[in-house]
């Protein structure tokens, strides 16, 4: 049992949902096995329909089967299987929250300690946390109450505020833990450790001798089945907005006084309110979008498949034109002055020809260069596939001759026998611990929305055709429009010494 959990009850709201099937499940059965979950927590699922107890109980162990091919200790399953009760909610019925309040009553099943886990429609979370309240379900007078949101947190400025407004009518920001799974991956939160724990990065992690940064999350799968909801998101505000956002906040922020969530927040909150608006009348020159084209990718076994193109994918689904980014890339600058004048590119996309996720940092030229192609230093925090950070310096090539060349120190950041943890574990278990340092604040939520709006409202109303990028291919050479310097192009990871396409 870990110590800074209390007892508690995990109220899971869409509990025979995909996400709850997949991750959420088989995530709390791990927790459970590893000794981390206390000895008295409960969960209780709450669906719309009426499922006997010992039916929502066979159907757990079907999304454990399916996640861990019976592999599992039986003592363990036996006892994850006890912590579970199921209680239905039908949306029918007017008294339905006052029973589930009644059955959350029973204090020698449930720990009063409740956590309302939201795995429901965004259209949802208001509505669902006014109809606790007023049952009494959010009260904190004698226990805690804490709900967690899964993103997205509004769609735009205007509808986070509204949506943070329904839910502090009845709760404290202190209740609200807005959830990005991408805070949860060890590699990310690697990313503020080896800034901090580092004696040789702090000196070197400002203007003076930094170029440029990149935080890259590229993929190869296309939108798939999801061409409704992508087409009116778009890349920016599916990845852009959040994932990569938070990701540029833990590079740059300046260091938290402690590792108190407060003290993290804070500092995220300063970076992402210290980013520079983004000139709309010099659109072109800041930001870049791109849809793909057919092409062909290259798939799981090693081989090529021919896939369609974005807009070919929509006309199968009825609709005959978009201007929706799969690609979106912009240039972000820092008001504050350990970062002043450096450029950070961001960029995201779908159909690439390879997936990857990573924070490259070059560094400036070296005070002697021997001649005009020697190369700048690089720092590459490789968040997936691969977790991994790697340097490239220059180092003489023996001979007599005086030349160098780029050599890489790679060093894989999961050894063999690391424990692995899938995000959802983590921020599961920071829920229950009542630790929100990996959640997002209001006023982080509120601070990219900012950024990112302007940039959505003027690519909505751009009526020019939006540029194809041919499926499987890198990015678009259209894209280095944004680039401060000619010698800057865009990094992929796995390369010594990049590449100048």
């Amino acid at each position: 049992m870990t110590k800074m959990i209390d007892p508690s009850t995990l109220v899971l709201f869409g509990a025979s949902g995909n996400l709850s099937r997949v991750k959420l499940m088989p995530g709390l059965f791990r927790l459970d096995a590893a000794g981390r979950l206390h000895d008295d927590m409960k969960i209780l699922s709450v669906g719309r329909g009426e499922v006997p107890l010992e039916a929502w109980r066979a159907d757990i162990k079907g999304m454990l089967d399916a996640k861990f091919k019976g592999g599992y200790d039986q003592k363990v399953y036996e006892r994850f299987i006890a912590r579970n009760h199921y209680h239905a909610n039908p949306p029918s019925d007017p008294d339905a929250f006052n029973k589930l309040r009644d059955k959350l009553a029973d204090e020698r099943v449930f720990p009063q300690n409740l956590a309302y886990f939201l795995s429901v429609r965004p259209t949802d979370f208001a509505t669902i946390v006014e109809q606790l309240a007023g049952v009494g379900l959010v009260d904190e007078t004698n226990y805690w109450r804490r709900v967690l949101i899964e993103k997205p947190f509004g769609t735009d400025l205007p509808s986070a505020q509204a949506l943070q407004a329904a839910l502090t009518k009845h709760l404290k920001e202190s209740q609200i833990y807005r959830i990005d799974h991408y805070l949860g991956k060890s590699a990310v939160q690697n990313v503020m450790l080896t800034r901090f724990t580092n004696a040789i990065l702090e000196p070197l992690w400002n203007n003076e001798y930094i170029d440029h940064v990149q935080i890259t999350n590229n993929e190869t799968l296309g939108v798939g089945d999801r061409t409704t909801f992508y087409d009116a998101t778009g890349a920016l505000r599916d990845m852009f907005q959040s994932h990569l956002l938070q990701t540029l906040a833990m590079v740059a922020m300046e260091k938290p006084k402690d590792l108190q969530p407060e003290s993290i927040r804070a500092e995220k909150i300063k970076l992402l309110e210290s980013i520079r608006p983004i000139d709309v009348s010099n659109m072109d020159k800041q930001a870049f979008r791109a849809q793909y084209a057919a092409g062909r990718v290259c798939v799981g076994d090693g081989h090529g498949e021919n896939v369609p193109g974005y807009l070919e994918e929509l006309k199968r689904d009825g609709v005959d034109a978009s201007n929706t980014e799969t690609y979106a890339a912009a240039k972000l600058f820092i008001d504050n002055p350990r970062w002043k004048g450096v450029p950070f590119y961001v960029r995201t996309a779908k159909r690439m020809h390879e997936g990857n996720t990573a924070i490259a940092v070059r560094f400036k030229k070296a005070p002697m260069l021997l001649n005009d192609n020697q190369h700048q230093n690089w720092l590459i925090i490789n968040i997936q596939p691969r977790e991994c950070i790697k340097i490239e310096i220059e180092s003489k090539i023996p001979g007599l001759d005086i030349a160098t060349r780029t050599i890489s120190v790679d060093a894989p950041q999961r050894q063999a026998d690391d424990e692995s943890i899938d995000s959802y574990e983590t921020l599961l278990l920071n829920l229950m611990a009542g630790d929100a340092s990996q959640y997002l604040h209001i006023n982080e939520v509120l601070a990219q929305w900012r950024l990112v709006d302007p940039i959505v409202k003027t690519w909505a109303s751009d009526t020019r055709a939006v540029h194809q990028y041919i499926a499987g291919s890198r990015d678009p050479l259209e894209s280095k429009v944004i680039f401060e310097n000619e010698d800057q192009f865009w990094r992929y990871s796995i390369e010594l010494g990049g590449d100048k396409h």
